[in-house]
Order: C-alpha cells, then sequence, then structure tokens
C-alpha cells in the first residue's frame, strides 16, 4: 500500500473520531516498543497505524479495549467468590464493633436523680475527719 487515506480505513471503523483516537493510540504503542504487524517501510508511527487499521492486520476491537484500559483510572478487579476461604469459625474471630452479640452486653441500670443524689448523701461523712481537722490543710500549718 503506498499511501494510506482516511477513506481506506473508515469502512473499518465507521466513526472518524474513533479512528483518530484509535490510530493514535496504536501509534503511540508502537512508539512504546508494540509489534508492528506491517512492513514499515520507513513510515512514521502514525502511518504504521492507519496502514495497520486499513489492512485489518489488528482487529479494531481489540485495539478498542486496550485503549479503553489505558484510559481507565480505576481498573475493574474480579472479587473472590464466597467458597474460595471458608470463614473462620465464631470462637476464632474477633470481635467487631457494631456487629457483636447484643446478649452478652452488660445491663445498664437505670436510677433517677433523687436515687443519685440519695446515694451521694449515704456516702459523704457527716462529721469531719479527724486527720484532716478545722483548722485547714498543710499549706495553713507552715505560715
Amino acid at each position: 500500500m503506498a499511501r494510506v487515506t482516511v477513506e481506506d480505513c473508515v469502512d473499518k471503523v465507521s466513526n472518524r473520531f474513533e479512528l483518530v483516537l484509535l490510530a493514535a493510540h496504536r501509534a503511540r504503542t508502537i512508539a512504546g516498543g508494540g509489534a508492528v504487524t506491517v512492513d514499515p517501510d520507513n513510515d512514521k508511527n502514525p502511518v504504521i497505524a492507519l496502514r495497520e487499521i486499513a489492512e485489518k492486520t489488528v482487529p479494531p476491537e481489540d485495539m478498542r479495549e486496550s485503549l479503553i484500559h489505558s484510559i481507565q483510572k480505576n481498573v475493574e478487579v474480579d472479587e473472590p467468590e464466597a467458597v474460595a476461604a471458608p470463614l473462620l469459625p465464631n470462637d476464632r474471630r474477633a470481635p467487631v464493633l457494631g456487629r457483636d452479640d447484643q446478649s452478652t452486653d452488660t445491663v445498664v441500670d437505670v436510677m433517677t436523680e433523687e436515687q443519685l443524689l440519695r446515694g451521694l448523701e449515704a456516702l459523704t461523712p457527716s462529721e469531719p475527719s479527724a486527720a484532716g481537722g478545722g483548722s485547714g490543710g498543710p499549706r495553713e500549718r507552715g505560715r
């Protein structure tokens, strides 16, 4: 093929914009060391890419997939199947916040304000202690 034109390639890739994207991606692949499937004939990489498209030596679907993969930022990763690894028994699992067994939680008593005040009054001594005395603490003794 002496000269490649857009008309030679449009019947293989119907959308001209997609043709430009595929040819540019293929030219970058060739520049990066990709194997050339036609005789280079001392042509530049974009011309070689167009000749490959025109001669159908590289399927447009393969180039399209390669282009999409090169543009993707989040590559899909196949998740392992549920049967791939057995789950640990409950007694060997570490506790997970928010998912633990509700029946093992301790029950918190509910107390009214009056009950709390009566309980605090019962804890306070009625007489001042003999060690503390009424004359103040150690700071006042040294003065």
